[in-house]
């Protein structure tokens, strides 16, 4: 049995003109290992936008289409053509994660266990009406757990479990997160309370650190304080906290914790040095909301490490059975530990209109999204 509905596609041609379309598609009946996947909700993460969007001025957006079916167009600037040179003139569905219903099953023992169940799946092209896809790329929910529960099964709460488990593999005992306020920060709190890890959480806004005290966040800093530094530093020094995870990514914030963490690693320094501590400083950029370069003074010795960090190849890294592992804890969890939450949701066409795109494009903290595709 197949199936024929609606799927969003994204192309930007050699040119640079980006086009947002859904398109009808005919999605085929699954194979002996395979399911059809009726999605019921599939969340906008900031790691969706850049397939969405790439790199085009949405500013200059020209909108187009009917009600059911809307059209988007816009611009890449010239000069930025090189970064979208690799899918020119293809296109693409989009849509990291989601959950929904299985409707349709292969012949499998494997598949056939899912017929009916609601599962969660990190697999791509999930801003569609339906999904086929291997039954091992699906994560059975628990009896009770709905798809709006379980669409953000994956990226969030797995990039906060990695964030953990990267610090423990590289020998340090406490960590830090910027636009700690996030679905992910709350779910990095919760599991560092659990897990009884030190984490220092930064935030931009003062109701952030509100929000993030009322869930049992002993170390929050607001960078927008005048003080903000000399509280960093002494956070720092408290928790020993020498590897950070920044959602940011452009401006100087970054040179700032790396320099934090060097005030407290060489204070407690029985000698000077002129190198700096011994102690080595990471600092992991794992995200984008600050588009402006990234900028530091090299005030924190030699023993430090800025870099990036992806989910993705965090998951290879570890291996099959591992991911396994933190998978199931999501599962078990997804009600409390990895709860989302959601300031609007909106059906596939109501996500390319422009009084939409406005809010979810600008990665706000606390702005989340999530797309009900069959309404």
């Amino acid at each position: 049995m197949s199936e024929s509905g609606l799927q969003l596609r994204t192309e930007v041609s050699d040119t640079g003109q980006l086009t947002l379309r859904l398109q009808e598609v005919q999605f085929p009946a699954p194979g002996e290992d395979e399911v059809l996947v009726k999605v019921e909700a599939s969340p906008i993460n900031p790691s969706d936008l850049g397939l969405l969007f790439g790199p085009a001025d949405l500013t200059q957006a020209t909108f187009s289409g009917s009600a059911e079916l809307p059209e988007i167009t816009a611009q890449v600037p010239e000069s930025l053509l090189r970064q979208i040179s690799a899918r020119a003139d293809q296109s693409l569905p989009a849509g990291n994660e989601g959950a929904g219903q299985v409707i349709v099953a292969g012949s499998s023992d494997a598949a056939q266990s899912l017929l009916g169940k609601t599962v969660a799946i990190l697999g791509g092209a999930m801003y569609a009406e339906y999904r086929v896809l291997k039954a091992n790329q699906c994560l059975l929910m628990n009896e009770g757990v709905s798809a709006r529960q379980g669409a953000s099964c994956f990226v969030n709460p797995l990039t906060a479990l990695g964030m953990v488990a990267t610090m423990r593999d590289e020998g340090h005992s406490a960590l830090l997160h910027t636009a700690a306020a996030s679905n992910l920060g709350q779910m990095l709190v919760k599991i560092c309370l659990k897990d009884q890890v030190p984490l220092v959480n930064v935030v931009r806004k003062a109701e952030n650190v509100e929000l993030l005290k009322s869930l049992g966040a002993q170390h929050v800093l607001n960078s927008s304080d005048d003080d903000f530094m000399e509280s960093l530093i002494a956070v720092l020094t408290q928790t020993n906290a020498t590897i950070g995870f920044d959602a940011t990514g452009g401006g100087k914030l970054a040179g700032l914790i790396l320099t934090g963490m060097e005030a407290a690693q060489a204070a407690k320094m029985g000698e000077f040095s002129r190198y700096g501590s011994t102690q080595h400083k990471q600092l992991y950029i794992y995200g984008g909301l600050d588009r402006s370069p990234t900028s530091f003074n090299r005030s924190f010795g030699m023993a430090w490490g800025l870099g990036g960090w992806l989910l993705t190849p965090f998951l290879q890294k570890i291996g099959p059975s591992a991911a396994q592992v933190l998978r199931q804890r999501v599962a078990d969890e997804i009600t409390t530990t990895f709860s989302s939450h959601y300031t609007q949701t909106v059906s596939l066409p109501e996500m390319l209109a422009r009084e939409n795109i406005e809010v979810y494009a600008r990665q706000a903290t606390r702005e989340k999204f999530l797309v009900t595709p069959h309404g």
